[in-house]
C-alpha cells in the first residue's frame, strides 16, 4: 500500500476536526473535534512507522502515549465542561467567553447569595 492513502486520510480528518474547533460553539463538539485531529496524527504516526519499517516500532509506541494523554484530556476536558454546565447552565463557548471578560463589575446572579455572603461578615 502506498503512503499516500493514509496521509490524505489523514489530511482530511485533520481538516475536518480543525473546521470544528473553529466553527462549533458547543464545548463538547469542540472536544470531539481535538479527538479527531488527535486521531489523524495517529494514523500518520503508524502509516509512517509501517511505511520506514522501523524495527524499534517507535511510531507505533508514540500512538500510544498520544493515546493515553487523549484519553486523559478528554476526560479533564469534560469534567470541566459538566462543571460549567451545572454553574452557568449553558456549554457555548461564546457566552462562557463575554461572561468571562466582565471589567470588574459584580454581577449577582440571585438575592441568595448576596443575603448570605453579608450575613457571614
Amino acid at each position: 500500500m502506498h503512503l499516500a492513502y493514509p496521509a490524505v486520510l489523514a489530511a482530511l480528518l485533520f481538516c475536518v476536526g480543525l473546521y470544528g474547533v473553529l466553527a462549533r460553539r458547543n464545548a463538547i463538539l469542540v472536544l470531539m473535534s481535538v479527538e479527531l485531529m488527535l486521531n489523524a496524527v495517529n494514523l500518520n504516526l503508524v502509516a509512517f512507522d509501517v511505511w520506514l519499517r522501523d524495527t524499534l516500532h517507535s511510531g507505533q509506541a508514540l500512538t500510544l502515549f498520544t493515546i493515553a494523554i487523549a484519553a486523559a484530556e478528554i476526560g479533564i476536558g469534560l469534567a470541566i465542561v459538566l462543571a460549567v454546565y451545572r454553574n452557568r447552565g449553558t456549554s457555548d463557548i461564546d457566552r462562557l467567553r463575554d461572561t468571562a471578560e466582565t471589567d470588574g463589575a459584580e454581577v449577582n446572579e440571585s438575592p441568595g447569595k448576596t443575603k448570605k455572603a453579608e450575613a457571614t461578615t
